[in-house]
């Protein structure tokens, strides 16, 4: 699962995005407003965490241009802003939900996994395809019944491979998921994980489209 966080708090917006990465979310960063609505008309984002006190374009204001242009990317708003008049705002311009400053960690995890099994494809926190069970909301993997220990990023990429079985997927697509816009990605890194994929799950499970990207088998 992909989350754009937007927070110009360095220090809240680093610790949220290692924290959620270390929960095998793929998280992408940005500090302002007005790069809210360019984030996700070149890029999927499965929920967006948002900051109301944002410079330039605040929170408020680039939320409202989302619902305009009718991105129906779930919102939660992060804020400090406590009072009743701000959350029912916060909501009536289209946030799904509003979680307070502070917030306890484990506490903003509940409401993103509340939120994210609304609106995963499928409904279910499973998927099922072959022999294969993967739950994402325990981020566990199953093989004819047996469990299947993996990395978060072997994961991620199974996870995307699976919602979409027999479609060629691009490599590019699939660099999104497992980095977002991460810079210090090695050109074979996609390969590594690949081949680690194949040697847990069987050589013939995902099929290299050359020139294209990859497939996961469905027989």
């Amino acid at each position: 699962m992909r989350i754009l966080l937007v927070e110009d708090d360095p220090l809240l917006g680093d610790g949220l995005q290692r924290a959620l990465r270390n929960d095998h979310y793929t998280v992408d960063w940005i500090t302002s407003g007005a790069q809210v609505e360019g984030a996700l008309q070149h890029d999927h984002f499965d929920l967006v965490l948002l900051d109301l006190g944002l410079p330039g374009i605040d929170g408020m204001e680039a939320l409202r241009r989302l619902r305009a242009s009718s991105q129906p990317v779930p919102v939660l708003i992060l804020s400090a802003r406590d009072q009743l008049k701000d959350r029912v705002a916060g909501l009536d311009a289209g946030a799904d939900d509003y979680l307070m400053k502070p917030f306890d960690m484990d506490e903003l995890r509940a409401r993103i996994r509340a939120r994210l099994r609304r609106t995963v494809e499928p409904p279910q926190n499973q998927l099922i395809v072959g022999p294969l069970l993967i739950d994402s909301e325990n981020f566990s993997v199953r093989q004819n019944d047996q469990p299947v220990n993996l990395s978060r990023r072997e994961f991620v990429l199974l996870q995307a491979l699976a919602r979409q079985p027999g479609r060629v997927l691009t490599r590019d697509r699939l660099e999104q998921e497992l980095y977002g816009w991460s810079e210090d990605v090695e050109s074979n890194a996609l390969e590594v994980h690949v081949h680690h994929l194949r040697k847990k799950l069987g050589a013939d499970l995902i099929r290299t489209v050359r020139g294209v990207g990859y497939q996961l088998v469905v027989s």
